[in-house]
């Protein structure tokens, strides 16, 4: 009997028992759904983690001023700006593992051009900011070095500012207004994701001078965070280390003195998220596994029933001619169509499941067409492997016994 023919007798017999068939397939239905919906919600986060990391950028440090006291009781990080141009220069000429640094003021303000507005983040900064980031232009140029130096009243928006204040005309040129002071756009960034596009960005000497400065307090050198981009990965950790060093000698910090500054790799914790992400997602497979063996020994122990209850069948096929190998592959086939249909049917389940969670929790999911080759490739591995023993025991029966049973 050929293939094709041996699968259409196996379609046929799992017809006779539509409910029987249906309920044994469900441990596979809900191993395969499960092993989809897992990978495709893992692959979504840490996918989603992997933009992260693009968006902050390559070899990034962050230093951000440290927690503050005040009458013994410890402030949240950042209340005193303790950092300063001065610490910015200080560490591009002296921690030669550092390619480019960038001090930021940042602040919220209202937008405005024409009729339209938008409430922002607006970030003061210097040219080295877009070179640590890795940020490009879309169009337009970036601060010039007179501009930088005289607190100049131009800007560089986010994609995001500039599509809610100009919609699809071209900002560059254009006029907008932050906190009533005119200020000329000469430039659009290129997008980075929501999270990072909503945003303005002037010289760090127009923020101070314009609407910022008084963030800093006393001190007009002050900057509320510095970024730096190392030369290299491997540059790293020294670098981090060097950056330490030195603002705690710039900053007259005893031994056994707490900092009042915090240098950290943005992109390694986002990466150990991504670790993370990936063990929780590979325990939960691993689960759903499991699942997929229950369904595999349930439609063995259902086989060894079925292989007992259509005995007299098996015993007229053998009387007729055939053989113990067509035997064997007619319940083989049986075991492996009741476990692709099952895969089949996990896959749309868990795809549903992927999509549902997506839109109603706002997770993001990523259905991978290897997952699903995968999962169902498993299930049907499943279906050959726990319906050989049935399928081997139906093939030794003896003709002339089988033909005896009632």
């Amino acid at each position: 009997m050929s293939l094709s023919q041996t699968l259409l007798v196996a379609l046929r017999s799992l017809r006779l028992n539509p409910m029987r068939s249906f309920l044994t397939m469900l441990g596979i239905v809900i191993g395969v759904a499960s092993v989809v919906t897992v990978l495709a919600i893992g692959s979504g986060a840490q996918g989603r983690v992997a933009e992260q990391i693009r968006a902050v950028g390559a070899n990034v440090l962050m230093i951000n001023p440290g927690t503050a006291k005040k009458d013994g009781v410890r402030l949240k990080a950042g209340t005193r700006l303790t950092l300063t141009e001065g610490d910015v220069d200080a560490i591009l000429a002296q921690v030669p593992q550092i390619r480019v640094a960038a001090g930021s003021l940042s602040g919220s303000a209202q937008i405005v051009r024409e009729s339209r507005n938008w409430n922002t983040t607006v970030n003061g900064t210097t040219n080295g900011h877009f070179l640590v980031r890795d940020w490009t232009l879309k169009g337009g140029r970036t601060f010039n070095g007179t501009e930088q130096n005289t607190a100049a009243k131009v800007a560089i928006l986010g994609t995001v500012v500039a599509k809610e204040l100009f919609g699809r005309d071209n900002p560059v040129g254009a006029e907008v207004r932050i906190m009533s002071v005119p200020f000329e756009v000469i430039g659009v960034l290129d997008a980075k994701g929501p999270d990072q596009d909503d945003v303005v960005f002037v010289p760090l000497e127009t923020a101070k001078l314009r609407f910022l400065g008084s963030a800093s307090g006393v001190n007009r050198d002050a900057v509320a965070y510095i970024v730096a981009k190392a030369v290299s990965d491997e540059a790293m950790t020294r670098a981090r280390t060097e950056i330490e060093e030195l603002l705690r000698q710039r900053h007259r910090i005893l031994e056994g003195q707490e900092d009042d500054f915090k240098v950290s790799d943005p992109a390694a914790a986002m990466d150990a998220q991504r670790g993370a992400t990936r063990t929780i997602a590979l325990l939960l497979t691993s689960v759903a596994g499991v699942s997929l063996l229950v369904g595999g020994i349930s439609i063995m122990n259902i086989m060894t029933v079925t292989v007992t209850e259509r005995t007299r069948e098996i015993g007229i096929r053998r009387a007729v001619g055939a053989r113990r190998t067509d035997i064997r592959l007619q319940f083989l086939a049986e075991a492996l169509v009741l476990c692709l249909l099952g895969g089949l049917a996990g896959v749309v389940v868990g795809s549903a499941i992927s999509l549902t969670v997506a839109r109603s929790a706002g997770w993001a999911t990523i259905i991978d067409a290897q997952a699903i080759i995968l999962s169902v490739g498993f299930s049907a591995l499943v279906g050959l492997f726990f319906g050989y023993y049935p399928a081997h025991k139906a093939s030794r029966l003896d003709p002339v016994d089988a033909l005896k049973m009632e």
